[in-house]
């Protein structure tokens, strides 16, 4: 959106989503010590309307971020843990008798704006299959009646990737539902004795209300409405299609380590991803470099190592880099 070439309002808009994103990032920033990029790219993947994937050891923060982010949204945010006894109808809502015998349908907690699916490997497939259904149809079906859930509706999961034992790890399919996936890491030792402090400590901090639900959905139309060079489009849809072995673009990096590459769902995540990475940063249209930035968030749980890569020691990581 160069400033020559576009409507004088979309200009205003993008830099006043970019100030937004500051004031969010600021406020995060009172309570959530570090993961700094972790919060832009969940932020990214909410003005983007796609759901995120928080990857990390247990203690690294995950509930706190998300309820944090839903705070400073002015949003409605529930949690649900996820356990290996839930039912569909626990987290989508069920059909009640009331007092006049009549029924009447009781909402669960997925009609909330910021929905928290704590630890959602642990939770068995019907189960994430009700909850996936949400995330792709923004509704839930319930006794055969269609259910609209509110907008905006996020979906940010947690999985703890080193405890296997007793979980169901989400099929390929579905895990092309969530935008990204965000790996978590411990923090440094200057963040860790920062984290301590803060929370070993009586001070409180009060959180602002800094984006209001109308804010985002306008934002998320905006975003698509933000031009991109032909030249960026057509390097996300390379990115994409060169980590599909066997295919003419596939590098021999891929050919040699990847049993299943990434589908469409990733350019288009590629572009929006870009086109809302390039707004934060104050610019009027994605380059190539937007396209990378979230690239390994888009392309991480798309594509599938086989044994010679696990064998190796190559990473998902190792593979996207190699692309660029």
């Amino acid at each position: 959106m160069a400033k020559a070439t576009a409507n004088k309002s979309d200009v205003q808009a993008v830099d006043a989503l970019a100030q937004s994103y500051r004031d969010l990032k600021k406020e995060i920033g009172k309570v959530i010590i570090g993961q700094e990029e972790v919060v832009q790219t969940v932020i990214i993947s909410m003005f983007s309307n796609g759901h995120s994937l928080l990857v990390g050891v247990p203690g690294l923060a995950k509930t706190l971020l998300v309820s944090t982010i839903a705070q400073v949204l002015d949003l409605d945010f529930k949690r649900v843990q996820f356990t290996p006894d839930l039912m569909p109808s626990d987290i989508t809502g069920s059909e009640i008798l009331d007092e006049d015998r009549h029924f009447r349908f009781n909402k669960g907690p997925l009609f909330a704006n910021i929905v928290l699916a704590d630890e959602i490997n642990r939770t068995p497939p019907k189960t994430q299959a009700a909850l996936l259904e949400a995330m792709q149809e923004r509704s839930v079906t319930v006794s055969g009646v269609r259910h609209k859930l509110p907008a905006p509706f996020f979906v940010l999961a947690t999985q703890n990737p080193i405890e296997q034992e007793g979980t169901y790890p989400l099929p390929e399919a579905q895990l092309d539902r969530f935008m990204f996936n965000i790996p978590l890491d411990y923090p440094s030792y200057e963040e860790e004795i920062q984290v301590v402090k803060a929370t070993t400590a009586i001070e409180k901090y009060s959180l602002n209300n800094i984006v209001t639900a109308e804010q985002i959905l306008s934002y998320q139309a905006l975003i698509r409405k933000i031009p991109i060079a032909d030249n960026v489009l057509e390097y996300a849809v390379g990115l994409a299609s060169k980590t599909r072995p066997g295919t003419k673009m596939a590098t021999d990096k891929v050919n040699n380590y990847i049993s299943w590459g990434a589908g469409p769902r990733a350019s288009q995540y590629l572009v929006l991803g870009a086109k809302c990475h390039a707004a934060i940063s104050g610019k009027y249209s994605p380059d190539i470099e937007d396209v990378q930035a979230i690239a390994k968030y888009v392309l991480r749980h798309r594509i599938v190592r086989n044994y010679k890569a696990e064998a190796e020691g190559i990473t998902e990581e190792n593979i996207i880099e190699s692309l660029f």
